[in-house]
């Protein structure tokens, strides 16, 4: 019997970089166990050019979009995480179902400087999520094996 994936929602503010980033790095590497998506507070409409190339750097290809977070208010996650304080102000009740974390990237396209400075600082939050989150999705998959199930389930 197949073990249905556990569902988390990244949300930032555009979500055009660190949110994007997020449900890429879960979905290629812990695609086995959990289902990721993406949203914003205030989406820009697309994805930011040097996340889609951080990505690609490891390995990872992306093609998502940028899309408002009332667009997932009716589904249900396992967990759902804001990843820039901006969300997490902005977003301060999760009205769906899930449990709400909170784990704080600087906005990388928020950097100056050359091509280079700015793609580097793409690459230093990439890094970061690539610690943070698994170690997040881990620690809540162990609870939620604890309590015997999923909250949404």
């Amino acid at each position: 019997m197949e073990t249905e994936k556990l569902r988390v929602l990244f949300l930032c503010t555009g979500n055009s970089a660190r949110s994007q980033m997020a449900e890429a790095l879960v979905n290629a590497r812990m695609g086995g166990r959990w289902q990721a998506l993406s949203a914003g507070v205030a989406p820009t409409g697309g994805v930011n050019p040097l996340a889609i190339r951080a990505l690609s750097e490891t390995g990872i290809q992306h093609e998502g979009e940028s899309k408002h977070v009332n667009m997932f208010l009716e589904e249900d996650f396992d967990l759902v995480v804001t990843v820039c304080d901006d969300a997490a102000e902005n977003c301060p009740v999760w009205l769906g179902k899930g449990k709400r974390a909170h784990l704080s990237f600087p906005d990388p396209a928020n950097i100056g400087g050359t091509d280079e400075e700015k793609l580097n600082a793409f690459r230093g939050v990439l890094d970061d999520i690539s610690v943070k989150i698994p170690a997040l999705l881990d620690e809540q998959e162990r609870d939620f094996q604890a309590k015997g199930s999923t909250l949404k389930r």
